[in-house]
């Protein structure tokens, strides 16, 4: 009988926490469109407001600062407009400016005309470089800006700086719209700490089901033009019945990430990368002296393909990535590494493991082993005997 397969791509998609899986199933069970006003319709709004105050407290927002969409791809494109306004920019913003490293739906996914749009460079650690962001603000006559800014980047886990670029944003009068998507729910983050004007969520992400997403905004902040208009649910901002089965899993999703588990999964990251380090001196840590994520690793070593290991590592049951989730399911080029400036022979090797909730150290004690082989016959060295 073959071995259970073990999955470390939590970065990618997270395992169904068991509490959004039964609130989910609650809801599957019943009947009722929540914009109806009879008894029925009257409990799924309950469900559907319950979850939406679960969502805020998750980042310190108001419930009615929470706006439900089918995803943080969704809310990327309706955060990402030159409409959006608060109490820094009243009368929305010009530009926008977007960090090298951001994920494809934010740099792909705005609604500003690409002359419009300024990228800013990061350092050889993938940190924002705060010079280029003061200096982009300045630019074009002081125009207001909007910035796009990760919380924690998803294939390193490298964390910016959200609240000091958020200081130099607003005194120039402009926004922050922060993708905490990977960070919300795995280490404590928050509108008012992090100085963002806008976050974007995922439910996913954090154990509930996928196709659901959330928008938090800061007081003050309007949205401005709808995406997706017609029946003017969700106060406007986004048309159409809401998902309300997965809204409510992605509620109970947010009960269980509430508790940090930081310390737990930075001991399973020390595991890996000291583990990672003695198998082989040559080993690359992408992002490895700067604050990361304590859940996501993102390596290579030097002569070794990603997608063959990738496709070694599968057939050894076990599920990593080379990066980011990529809709052609190839192993493509990093944006991200490229941004950081490290060499391409070295980036095609790059693999990400990032662990979760169900994850154990038994994981990543397989995950070396099997690794090891694969790095062995792939240069042909001796292969371990089996006892």
């Amino acid at each position: 009988m073959s071995a259970p397969r073990c999955y470390l791509d939590y970065n990618a998609t997270t395992p169904l926490r068991p509490g959004a899986r039964a609130a989910m199933v609650a809801v599957l069970e019943a009947t009722g469109n929540p914009s109806s006003i009879h008894a029925e319709g009257r409990a799924a709004r309950r469900v559907v407001e319950q979850a939406r105050a679960q969502v805020a407290a998750l980042v310190g927002a108001a419930a009615d600062a929470i706006v439900f969409t089918a995803g943080a791809t969704e809310g990327a494109a309706l955060a990402l407009s030159p409409t959006l306004a608060g109490p820094t920019a009243p009368r929305g913003v010009r530009r926008l400016l977007v960090c090298a490293t951001e994920h494809a739906a934010v740099r792909h996914g705005h609604r500003f005309a690409e002359a419009d749009v300024t990228v800013l460079p990061v350092d050889r650690h993938g940190v924002l470089r705060l010079d280029a962001l003061a200096s982009a603000l300045a630019d074009d006559g002081g125009s207001p800006a909007l910035l796009a800014l990760q919380a924690a980047n998803n294939e390193t886990g490298v964390l910016q700086p959200t609240r000091v670029a958020a200081q130099l944003v607003h005194a120039a009068g402009g926004l922050l719209v922060c993708d905490a998507v990977q960070m919300a729910g795995r280490m404590p983050f928050g509108l008012e700490e992090s100085g963002a004007d806008v976050a974007l969520l995922s439910s996913h992400k954090i154990g509930g089901p996928q196709g659901v997403g959330a928008v938090a905004l800061a007081p003050g902040v309007v949205l401005g033009a709808a995406l997706v208009r017609g029946g003017g649910q969700e106060r406007g901002a986004r048309s159409g019945t809401e998902n309300v089965a997965g809204i409510a899993g992605f509620g109970a999703a947010t009960l269980e990430s509430r508790d940090s588990e930081s310390d737990r999964l930075a001991a399973l990251q020390h595991r890996l990368e000291h583990g990672l380090a003695a198998l082989d001196a040559e080993a690359s840590v992408f992002g490895g002296a700067v604050a990361r994520l304590p859940n996501t690793t993102a390596f290579a070593v030097p002569g070794m393909a990603a997608e063959t290991l990738l496709i070694a590592l599968d057939l050894a049951g076990l599920a990593v990535s080379s990066g980011s989730a990529c809709a052609s399911g190839k192993v493509a080029r990093s944006h991200v590494l490229d941004a950081m400036g490290v060499p391409a022979i070295l980036a095609q090797g790059a693999l990400r493991l990032s662990t979760g909730w169900a994850s154990t150290a038994a994981d990543i004690d397989r995950f070396l082993t099997a690794f090891d082989v694969a790095r062995r016959r792939m240069r042909k060295g001796p292969l371990p005997i089996a006892a």
